[in-house]
């Protein structure tokens, strides 16, 4: 019977993740360990910086095919106006994976005096994805879903742009613009309109004192679907000898399908992470609240950093600005 309610309950996630395992890279909280680049293009060489991130994130601990991310994330400046990056990544959930390589190419314009922060920013973002479904050894014996082992292919693209000025920091991006069939199931159609649009707002305060404040927020929607999720974000940093000491906290609201009450879903995320010269580490903790709950596990995660090739940091900017302590 504790083997049933198992299956269960990864069907339960398993069915939304194939409707959305064409986005490519899911979008979770990680950008707040300055990990902005696995969410927006325009991120890519946006600060002082090269920034180089691992990240292993595990959901329903103890539970055997949880939905596991890990991803290999890096890029930097070129000259004085162009970024680049590349993104690794491996996504499993259950029996559905993916594995996929993003590129990106960014260009930065400066405005007024070169010490200030105050920049626009634009990225592009193509990306090539294997995702593959491994049935056969599902623990229902069914001839039928025992024989689905196949495999496929398709490209996928983002756009994005910035703004920052002083503390302030700002990012747009359009997610799934250039998606072609991906056709796993042999499906005759199978739609292609999976664009998402995500938007972040923040200012950063307190340069130069022992503690500063960066409260931000990001809300996205999906096109066709209609879903809308905001992230409420406050972050503390504080300047301890020669290291830096920060914590996070996110508070996740979801809008489902339709519009539906009992599609609202609510997460709770606190991060605490340390700076040390060029390196941070940072742990991640996601809990599910509310009245409806689906699972009663917590969602873990690690990230570990090295920023590289460092410049000079510039007067008043965040810190994915000014990327090294």
């Amino acid at each position: 019977m504790k083997a049933l309610k198992i299956v269960i309950l990864i069907l339960l996630f398993s069915i939304p993740s194939l409707v959305k395992s064409q986005e490519t890279l899911p979008i979770y909280s990680d950008y707040l360990s300055d990990n902005v680049y696995l969410v927006h293009p325009a991120a890519a060489g946006v600060g002082n910086c090269g920034k180089l991130r691992l990240t292993a994130r595990n959901q329903w601990a103890g539970i055997e095919d949880a939905p596991s991310l890990q991803t290999l994330s890096a890029h930097t400046r070129i000259g004085e106006s162009m970024g680049v990056g590349i993104i690794l990544f491996n996504d499993k959930n259950g029996y559905h994976s993916q594995q996929g390589v993003q590129g990106t190419y960014a260009y930065h314009l400066n405005f007024g005096r070169m010490e200030e922060v105050n920049q626009l920013s634009f990225g592009l973002s193509f990306m090539a994805v294997n995702n593959s479904v491994d049935e056969s050894s599902f623990v229902i014996p069914d001839p039928v879903i025992s024989q689905i082992v196949q495999s496929e292919s398709y490209f996928n693209a983002d756009f994005g742009a910035a703004y920052h000025k002083g503390g302030f920091f700002s990012y747009f991006t359009a997610k799934n613009i250039m998606l072609s069939a991906r056709n796993l199931y042999n499906d005759s159609y199978e739609s292609l309109n999976l664009r998402r649009y995500l938007v972040t707002l923040g200012y950063y305060y307190g340069q130069g004192k022992s503690l500063q404040m960066e409260p931000s927020i990001m809300a996205q929607t999906i096109e066709r679907t209609g879903e809308k999720f905001v992230d409420f974000n406050f972050k503390v940093y504080k300047d301890v000898a020669d290291a830096q000491l920060w914590v996070a906290f996110s508070f996740s609201y979801r809008k489902g399908f339709d519009n539906a009450d009992t599609e609202e879903l609510n997460y709770l995320t606190p991060i605490v992470g340390v700076n040390y010269k060029n390196f941070m580490a940072s742990y991640t903790y996601t809990k599910q609240s509310g009245e409806i709950l689906f699972d009663d596990a917590g969602y873990h995660q690690i990230t570990l950093g090295l920023n590289f090739g460092c410049r000079p940091p510039k007067r008043g900017g965040c810190p994915n600005i000014n990327g090294s302590f």
